[in-house]
Order: C-alpha cells, then structure tokens, then sequence
C-alpha cells in the first residue's frame, strides 16, 4: 500500500532541566560514560598517544558540548597533563597531546569535564583508569611446556586433509605421541611477604589456555588468546589479580589446550596445521605497599604434570577423565614432588602483540527444552542453534563413562545427524565418583541444538539400567564479547523471526574471527564481513574486533597482493576458494565502514598499503580491465541447479564489479592518506575499467548487463557502473526480472546486498516488503516455517549444509537502515556524529521500533501509524545532530540531541 502525504506538523519536546539557584554548574550536561581507545579501564594500551571519549547525557533538547579539559595523572596521583579549556565539539578520539612520555607497563588515571552550548561548565567526570602495555623487554619470560617443538615431531604445514584420513590414523598419532596432544597442567609457587598493593600478569598460553591464581580463575574470558596466524602474530592477554594475592604462598596455575595452534585431528578433521606443542608465557609484576616490586615469569622452575583433559581438538571435541584430577594442583600446600621440570621451548615466530580485541566468552545458557528417548540414548532438545559446549551435572560410580555427541539437525529416528557439520565430533567425561561432578570442555566449541547423552540417565527417569545420573544438562552459547548496539522490531511478526535468526547466527559465528559456521569449518570467510557489514555494525560494537581482523587479513596476504579468502589462512584452498574477489575485497572495504560508522579513519590510513597491493594484484589478473577469476555470486538462487559458484550472473562480471568498487575506495584512501599521486592514478584507473566494463557486460539493445539477472543489474546500479542515461531502464528490467519470479529474489551470498541496497536506495521499498513477506523458497520466511533459529546456509535448508550461517543475511542493512531509518551520513562519516533518520512505512506496516548505540549515545526511532496519522518518535544523542526526512517530504529538518515527536497525516 503506497501513502501520499499531505501535511506535516512538527512537536518537538523541551524537557525542561533542573536550575539551581547560584549554581555555575551545567546541571543539564552529564559524562555518563568514558573510554580510553574504546574501552574502560583497559588494561592494554599500546599507543603512546592514546585516545579519549565520553558520552554525555542531558534532560534538555538542543544541549551540545562547547568544550573540554582533560587532566591525567599517574598512579601517584600526580598530574602530568592538562590540556585547558579547549574549544571543540568533539567528544570522541581526542588524542593525548601532553609531553609526558607515558611509561609502558604503567597505570594511568584521567578525568573530563565539558562546558555546554551557553558556556556552563559540567562537572568533572569520575576519574577512569588505564595501563600502557608493557614493552617486549618486560616481558622477559621465556616459552615453557612439556616438550620442544623438535621432540615433538609434530606434522607441520597448511594442508587440507578432510575426511579422507582416517580417524584411526589420527588416533594412532596421538597415541604414539602423547605429549604432543595431550593437555598439561603447569604450576608455579611463589612467596608474597608484605602487603600487595597491584599486580597485573601478562600471559599468552597457546593454543589457548585457563590460568588460575590460588585456584580461582582470572577473568571469565574462554579461548584466550585469540586465534592469529602465529606465524605472524601471537596475542598475550593481561588481568588485574591485585585481588587474588596473599600473603604467605601464592600459586600460578595453567592449563594448556591445543586450538588452532596446534590443530592435529583424531576424529572429524577439516585440516592440519601445527606452530608447534602447546607453549605458555607468563609474566607477573607485583608492586607492593612499601614500593618494591617483585617479577616472577615462566621459566625452568616451573613444573608440568598430565591434566585429566586427554583428548582436546577444535574439530574433534574434547576428552576429560576425572579420575586424573589432583585436588589442590593449583592451590599453596600442594606436594607437586612427582611433576617435571618444564623444558623452554623455541618462540612462535609471530610478533607479541597486546590483545586489545574484545575476547570470547560464554555469553548465555539454555536449559532442556524437551527430551525423548532414543534405544539407549536419551537426545535433548535445548530449543536453540548455537555456538557453544554443553554443561553436565552428574554423579555416578567411578570410571563411568558418559559421551555427549552434539548436533544441530536429527535423523529420522530422533537420533543426531553431524552428516552435514563434521563428524564424528563428541565430548566424553568419565567420572571420578564420589558425589555431584560438573564439566564443561574448555578448549573446543561445535555448533548445535542437540545433545545425544550416552551412557548416562536424568535423574527421575524410568530406567532401570545402573548408569550415572544426571541431574542438569545446560547448554553455553559462547561468542565474542562485542558488545550488543542494536535493536529492531516491528509489526511483521515474519520479520521479527527473521532479525531473530540473523542475530543468533551472527553470535554464532562472532569468535576470534567471523567464521562461517561454527562447526565444519570455523574459519574466517571474509566476504560475509563487508556484504554483511551493516547488518554487524548496527548489532554489535565492532570497535574492537575489527582492528584484529584487519591484522588477519595483513597476515594472510601474500607476497604478490593477494589476501586470501580466509584469514588467518591456517588451511591453503585452491581456485576460488582461496582467490576470488568478492572475499579479498573485505580488505578494502571493511576500513571504510569502520570509518564511517565510528569516525575513526585509522584502519583506512593504516592498511592503506594493503589495500593498495590487493588491488594492484587484482589489476595484474586483469586483461583488459576485465578480471574474470573467482566464486562469482556464490550460493546464488536456481531452483533446479545445486548452490555453489554462480549459476545465474556471469563470474567475470562480479569479480570486475569488486574490482571497480575496490579502486574507488582506494582512490579515497590515498586522498585521506596524503597520496595525491596515487589518488590521480587510481581516479583514472576507476574511469578506465569502467568503460570497459560496460563495453563487455553491458547489452545496449537490451538494456541490461551479463544475463539481466537481478545481480548482474543490481551490481553496476549499486556501484554507479551504469551510465545516467540508461539507469532508469535498468532498473525497470530489474524490477520485471522480480515480477517475473513472483517477486522472489535470485540472488546468493555475493548479490544479495546489492539487490536490497538497489531496490531500497531507488524508492522501491515496496517491492522490497513483497519480496520478502512470505514464507517461500527462496526467501527468510521459509527458514522460519522450517523452524531454524539460526540462519542457514542455503535458501533452501531441506537441501543440507550448515543451519547455522549468517552470510544470507543483508536484509539486517534494510531493516535499521530503511524501516527505522537509522543512516550514517555519506556526506559526514563522522560516527554518528551527525547521522539521518528516514523511516518507510511500507508494505502493511503499523509499527516500528529500532535503536542503534553509537559511541555518543543511543539513536531510538519509533514510528507507528494508525489511520491516516503517522506518528514518529526520535532520540538523538546529546552531542550530535541529525537531518530528519519524513517519508515523501523534503528538504530534511535539523534537529540536536534530544527527543522530538513528528505527527503526520497521511491518505
């Protein structure tokens, strides 16, 4: 249903703050919130120069700041640094400008405060803190394990090995080599004799590791540190641990599991890549009361024993064998006469690096939804696709034996299917006996719904058999720690579901890297990054990850230019699937949406020549401006054709599309890097392969481009490809190529934003709500009736793959960016700064609620219509501005933080 709209009246709400009487300060003005380089109280700053933000609050429109004044201190609480009154709006990425010399290692207190639009000052905010990372030289500990990286023997290379080895060959390795897979305890014991005024440690335990301190954990990060490629690059973690020490006996305590560091098999195997044995590095600075300082590290006087954890792989799962437990191993008092010495191991040849990305955590639980008996098996529903591990409570007699075998699809007999994610993958835990027991693996996630229980009963159960019991049975959704900055529903029901299965799928697939599914594969696909990213930066706080990411892809390109299509880039694939494109093109374009959504130019800057030498690798596959390699529109719809490489658009005009947007977005960059140079030759190379590409793909007769598919129209109407005076009529054969399909789209991983970003940037949103309000294939609504929770692979999920991938699932873009009309401006990528409300009330819509956190504040829109009355509902954050568009109406009305109403008659 389309609307005409006839008159506006405009309500904006003065909320009208508190005065006190004598008062000079700003009561209105508040800092609620601030940050150094995007966090508070970070642990690990690694900038001399680091950078500040704050977020302001106000109960009164139109409230902005006028100035600032930041003071820091160091931890003797002497000021080093005040800048004065600065006249600045800015209230984010204001740099430390002070001739102070911030100390690596050391700790830092700061404070802000601001004065408003009529030059009244606020108060000072509560004062924050941060530590600088120390410098390599303090960290002058030394790699330590059970055995070096040559005894080991260990298989090394980026090879594919798939299912083709057999699990017996892998098992047999294992057995041959214990210490080589096998996870190990390390222990240090150390004396505190006065009293412990700071202590921070600084640990890297590869692949990954949990380090406890008097026995408690530190931290309640999992999988730390983040996967790299450690040949390149290897991340150390810090925590506070000032709490855990004592005086009297303290001990260190490690546990080390393989990861990617170490990824050798033994049941389902997607690859083999070794650095070598697992390896930690541990620093400990205390500072005490009286001033004196105490440093212990990981070195020879450390000793190791055998974990009860026997068996851990990321492809594999994880065993674990209670009856091997020692009470006490990482706690004072405990006899550790019959462990060995460690021996020092060779470093991973990656540079140490500071971990400043948000880490992995567990994140949310879900308990059984329902449960069904299966022959001798008991298989739990947990009502939720994810990624994650079980956690089981049990008691039982001792050396009993329970296996967990998890999957997120069943066979026909209710019994699991890993058919189509791995297998066999399966946790087993044998009991200790002796009462209640509670496990989770540590060092390996799968993706799943299901829990198969061998060899165990629930408790109450009518089962006579004399097994263990269990009497709780959770699941742990475990995904990166980004921080949620979203929100959406509306009055479509079908397109809440669908938003529901995005997210969960994205969560999902959000661990070091963003995976494509958190169960065959697990690594780092790289075109999901860009035509999904929108839809990741209005969900979720990328401030942090994506910095890491960018360094993956810099680690993975080769010599020659060339980013592969994964990063890090454990495995090498062939063809395509390590050279196309639409994946490499992330390298150049995930920068500029970090720009724009944060403000923040430095990754645009700072990989500028990466950036440059991917494209000039793409110009060197070129002939004739024409690239032709690639997996083209992957997964793109064909009802009777299998998903895989382009069915429906030819390659060589995606792969040339990429390459185009590419060198236009290099062109910026080399304006905003100071290249002038390069920005002219890029400029005119953009002009060169433009004209070719439309000399090649476009029909002049027919007025379309390749096939006329709905992606090989979308592309060059998206890109700015076609030539105005043809525009109008390639969007009209579009539009018909949908019509012609029932109003279903035909597009896959690669066209699909550039089909939705077309319709909706052209004022076709209408076409957009038929398009994808139904439930049939292909479409969301039919993986809904279907019953995912959790977006799948292909459009069709009867026809197998992964039910838990997110890179379907652009249409996040469309409803922040067009249904709530939440936009960053193109004019000001300034993070939100100043940004566009331009809600559609399209299609039978009544009501839409969206938010977005941006780093000033949270952007709210709410609209609903009743009748022929459309009523709109705005929150701007304090500091920023905003052009409001009200539908059909121009020009826009600039509003400042606050919250304004907009009332609307329509017919």
């Amino acid at each position: 249903m389309k609307f005409r709209y006839k008159s506006i009246v405009f309500l904006a709400l003065l909320i009208v703050g508190c005065r006190y009487a004598g008062t000079v300060y700003a009561a209105d003005l508040k800092i609620v919130k601030t940050t150094c380089e995007y966090q508070e109280s970070p642990l690990l700053v690694d900038d001399g120069a680091p950078r500040f933000g704050w977020m302001l609050e106000s109960e009164q429109n139109g409230s902005e700041q006028s100035a600032y004044a930041l003071e820091l201190y160091d931890n003797d609480n002497k000021r080093i640094w005040a800048s004065g009154k600065i006249r600045s709006h800015e209230s984010q990425h204001v740099k430390y400008i002070g001739n102070a010399v911030l100390v690596p290692g050391a700790k830092y207190h700061w404070r802000v405060r601001v004065w408003d639009e009529n030059d009244r000052p606020a108060a000072w905010s509560e004062k924050n803190s941060f530590r600088m990372a120390p410098a390599s030289g303090q960290l002058s500990a030394k790699w330590v394990g059970a055995i070096t990286k040559a005894q080991s023997r260990l298989p090394e290379g980026r090879h594919f090995h798939g299912l083709a080895e057999t699990s017996e060959k892998a098992e047999q390795w294992r057995r041959t080599h214990p210490l080589s897979k096998q996870s190990i305890y390390l222990r240090k014991s150390f004396a505190a004799d006065r009293k412990v005024a700071d202590a921070i440690v600084y640990v890297s335990g590869l692949g990954h590791y949990e380090l406890t301190l008097n026995g408690e954990k530190t931290g309640d990060d999992v999988f730390n540190p983040l996967w790299s490629d450690y040949d390149k690059t290897v991340y150390y973690n810090a925590y506070d641990v000032t709490r855990l020490l004592k005086r009297g006996e303290n001990v260190l305590g490690v546990l080390l599991g393989n990861g990617f560091y170490n990824e050798q098999g033994g049941r389902y195997k997607k690859m083999q890549v070794s650095f070598g044995p697992p390896t930690l590095l541990l620093t400990l600075q205390v500072t005490y009361a009286d001033g004196t300082k105490e440093t212990i590290t990981s070195d020879e006087d450390w000793k190791y024993a055998f974990s009860p954890l026997v068996f851990n792989d990321m492809y594999g799962g994880e065993d674990y064998d209670a009856r091997l437990e020692q009470d006490g191993w990482n706690k004072p008092g405990f006899d550790d006469s019959q462990w060995q010495p460690v021996v020092v191991q060779e470093a991973p040849s990656g540079t140490l690096l500071p971990q400043q990305a948000s880490p992995v955590k567990e994140m949310d639980y879900f308990p059984v939804k329902s449960m069904q008996r299966i022959g001798e098996m008991y298989v739990l529903d947990m009502g939720q696709n994810l990624s994650g591990y079980p956690v089981i409570t049990v008691k039982g007699q001792r050396g009993a034996k329970i296996r967990l075998t998890v999957a997120e699809r069943l066979n026909d007999d209710g019994s699991i299917n890993q058919s189509q994610s791995g297998a066999p993958y399966y946790y087993e835990y044998t009991l200790k006996g002796g009462g209640e027991e509670k496990w989770r693996p540590r060092f390996s996630y799968y993706g799943y719904r299901y829990i198969q229980i061998e060899g165990a009963k629930p408790e109450g159960a009518a089962d006579t058999r004399d097994l263990p019991v269990w009497t709780e049975a959770l699941s742990c959704f475990v995904y990166n720690s980004a921080p949620s900055a979203g929100s959406f529903h509306c009055s479509n029901e079908l397109f809440n579901d669908v938003h529901r299965i995005i997210v969960n799928a994205i969560k999902s697939n959000m661990q070091a890297v963003f995976t494509d599914c958190p169960h065959r594969e697990k690594l780092g696909w790289l075109e999901q990054l860009h035509l999904n990213g929108p839809g990741l930066f209005y969900n979720f706080n990328l401030t942090r990850l994506v910095p890491k990411i960018l360094r993956d892809m810099q680690d993975a390109q080769l010599p020659n230019g060339l980013i592969p299509d994964i990063a890090p880039e454990y495995v090498v694939f062939e063809g395509g699937f390590r050279d196309s494109p639409e994946w490499g093109s992330a390298a150049v374009v995930l920068p500029f949406m970090y720009y724009q959504y944060y403000g923040d130019p430095s990754l645009v800057t700072g990989y500028y020549e990466m950036m440059k030498r991917y494209v000039d690798y793409l110009s060197s596959t070129a002939t004739g401006h024409i690239v032709s390699h690639g997996l083209g529109d992957w997964y793109d719809y064909h009802p009777e054709l299998p998903a895989g490489v382009s069915h429906n658009t030819p390659v060589p005009l995606v792969a040339t599309a990429h390459y185009y947007m590419d060198i236009v977005y290099l062109a910026q960059a080399a304006e905003m890097a100071g290249r002038d140079e390069d920005a002219r030759r890029y400029s005119s190379l953009a002009k060169e392969v433009k004209k070719s590409f439309n000399e090649t793909f476009f029909d002049a007769g027919r007025k379309e481009y390749g096939t006329g598919s709905q992606a090989s129209n979308a592309l060059p109407l998206f890109l700015d490809l076609v030539e105005p005076a043809y525009r109008e009529e390639v969007l009209n054969h579009l539009v018909k190529d949908i019509e012609a399909h029932g109003y279903k789209l035909t597009t896959g991983d690669v066209g699909n934003r550039y089909l939705f970003r077309t319709l909706a940037d052209n004022g076709l949103n209408e076409v957009m709500y038929t398009m994808h309000n139904h439930r049939d294939v292909p479409g969301y609504g039919f993986q809904i009736q279907f019953g995912a929770t959790t977006l799948t692979e292909q459009w069709d999920p009867r026809k197998g793959n992964s039910w838990n991938h997110f890179m379907m699932g652009p249409i996040e873009e469309w409803f922040y960016r067009s249904l709530a009309g939440i936009r960053p401006s193109e004019d000001h990528p300034g993070g939100f700064g100043h940004f566009i409300i331009a809600p559609e009330p399209v299609g039978d819509l009544s009501f839409v609620r969206a938010s977005h956190e941006t780093l000033y504040g949270t952007v709210r829109v709410e609209w609903q219509r009743q009748g022929d009355v459309l009523e709109l509902q705005v929150e701007i954050p304090v500091n920023c501005t905003a052009d409001i568009v009200l539908p059909g109406k121009t020009p826009a009305k600039a509003v400042k933080g606050g919250l304004y109403r907009f009332r609307e008659i329509v017919e």
